[in-house]
């Protein structure tokens, strides 16, 4: 029995050591200096920052997607709940010719704002489409064919005749 209550006393101790010491944290065995910049000091490489999306004529419409995003992007970072003009105005200053362009009205038949404005560009056989609105919780946008009409809007749009 004496024996058997020496050695649990003995695994009982060392268990509660080694707790103990794993909790405890380990001194640094180097103390770091602290950092100082020198005229000499080459400042690290950066990553490359991916360039600009720009308009490309020549490529198809999913090409310039991303071109066609950033313009409406801005268009809605500087208001909300702009309405088609802003939009056509915006990508006609882009670049993208406005006889290409649909837009939808601002307002129902009923003299109230839209749930959501589209706008589109014929470019190259195929279509960019936006779409900004409360209704839609916010800017969407999307590459599709041109419909059989030659249109890419379903339904009645307004002229752009500004």
């Amino acid at each position: 029995m004496r024996f058997g209550r020496a050695w649990g006393s003995l695994v009982l101790g060392l268990a509660v050591g080694v707790s103990l010491a794993a909790c405890s944290a380990v001194p640094d065995a180097t103390p770091s200096a602290p950092a100082t910049a020198s005229a000499t000091d080459t400042p690290a490489p950066s990553a490359t920052a991916a360039p600009a999306p720009a308009l490309q004529p020549g490529k198809d419409a999913a090409a310039n997607l991303d071109y066609f995003d950033t313009v409406a992007t801005k268009v809605v970072a500087g208001d909300e709940n702009a309405g088609g003009r802003a939009f056509v105005d915006a990508l006609v200053a882009a670049g993208f010719d406005k006889a290409e362009m649909e837009v939808t009205f601002d307002e129902t038949n009923i003299d109230l704002a839209a749930d959501s404005i589209q706008f589109s560009v014929r470019f190259n056989g195929e279509c960019l489409i936006g779409q900004n609105g409360p209704a839609t919780d916010g800017y969407h946008s999307t590459v599709t064919a041109i419909l059989a009409s030659g249109t890419c809007l379903v339904g009645a749009t307004r002229q752009i005749d500004w």
